[in-house]
């Protein structure tokens, strides 16, 4: 989808500070800002009361109004606004949950709270849509390792014992897995 004269013509008025321009911004997009986090949550079986979820709402929203709208100043209109909102709120979502460990809940693992590195695992929920798409490219041994890493959030050593794969060798091969997906990625 294009990025459209309505979208346009908002983000214009919003960088300008004009009158009204953040509301109809935040109108336009709060449908879309929920939803974001709807999805976020569902897809990751992270449960969210109520409250985190207006919480997340506002939070996301402070962040694409912070230090002068940067979120937004950095917009190059290579797609939509939605689409590069949805983006932006997904990560921003993300990296609120893990910071503040809101009750993260995971349905086969009621009283377990996430304690691996936040940066890690922020970048593994990040990467999972682009991982999704490469997999196919990959050998079978290779996209196994590489969604049980990603996807599934497996450690070196759950790997190693569900593939038969010496531990020691799980790293360098999800790097030259990641190595055939950029390649990939930078020809598609």
């Amino acid at each position: 989808m294009a990025f459209s004269e309505i979208d346009r013509n908002i983000l214009e008025r919003c960088l300008q500070k004009q009158p009204r321009a953040w509301e109809d911004f935040v109108d336009r997009f709060i449908g879309l800002v929920y939803h974001v986090i709807r999805h976020t949550s569902v897809s990751r079986n992270i449960h969210l009361s109520p409250e985190d979820h207006d919480e997340l709402v506002n939070e996301a929203f402070a962040a694409i109004l912070a230090d002068n709208f940067t979120i937004l100043r950095r917009f190059r209109g290579n797609s939509s606004l939605a689409t590069y909102l949805t983006v932006v709120v997904r990560r921003i979502v993300v990296r609120i949950i893990l910071q503040k460990r809101l009750h993260i809940q995971t349905e086969s693992q009621a009283d377990y709270f996430v304690t691996e590195n936040v940066g890690e695992m922020e970048k593994r929920i990040e990467d999972k849509e682009e991982i999704e798409y490469l997999l196919a490219g990959l050998p079978a041994n290779e996209a196994k390792i590489v969604r049980a890493y990603h996807l599934e959030g497996k450690s070196y050593a759950q790997i190693a014992q569900e593939t038969g794969v010496p531990e020691n060798t799980i790293g360098p091969t999800l790097s030259r897995a990641r190595a055939k997906m950029r390649k990939s990625a930078e020809e598609h």
